[in-house]
């Protein structure tokens, strides 16, 4: 049986603090083949307690460099798995950019498309802060950023299944 979960925010902001200067070592560094910040996203959820959804081509999972789901650490790929899951591991929503609070994710764009993904650490007066990879930031405002479109998404939740007991 599926059960709900809520996603730990303070441990999601926990490893971003500790990981946005550095590398994990469990997870493949993908600043050489185009960025790592999905990626850095999705450790941060993972961290936040979300478990992975192994569904081959679709899903949301990291193993190794050859055996992980695009929407890990692909952009539009997390958007797309994040907003339309119905299975095992996070799901949500997107939300206005102006109601963003800790813990959730930015995606930034320009007329080629969303290419750049943030988790949201503060907001102050209105205005978040965030973390990053690929350019390596904690609690920097989302202001400094030079961007055309954003978007929030609202992750609180995750699915997992749970052992049913038999009636006795």
């Amino acid at each position: 049986m599926l059960a709900l979960y809520p996603v730990n925010v303070e441990k999601e902001v926990a490893y971003a603090r500790r990981w946005a200067y550095a590398r994990n070592p469990a997870f493949h560094d993908f600043d050489p083949l185009g960025g790592d910040c999905t990626n850095f996203i999705s450790q941060c959820l993972f961290a936040g307690g979300a478990v992975m959804n192994p569904a081959r081509d679709v899903g949301w999972y990291f193993h190794s460099l050859n055996d992980r789901a695009a929407a890990w650490t692909g952009v539009e790929f997390f958007y797309r798995f994040i907003t339309t899951n119905g299975g095992v591991g996070p799901f949500g929503t997107e939300v206005p950019l102006h109601d963003a609070q800790v813990g959730d994710v930015i995606q930034l764009g320009s007329d080629a498309g969303f290419h750049h993904s943030l988790l949201t650490v503060d907001v102050v007066d209105g205005e978040p802060y965030v973390a990053a990879h690929t350019s390596d930031c904690f609690d920097r405002p989302l202001s400094t950023y030079a961007f055309r479109f954003a978007r929030a998404l609202r992750v609180v939740s995750y699915r997992k299944y749970t052992a049913v007991l038999p009636a006795g």
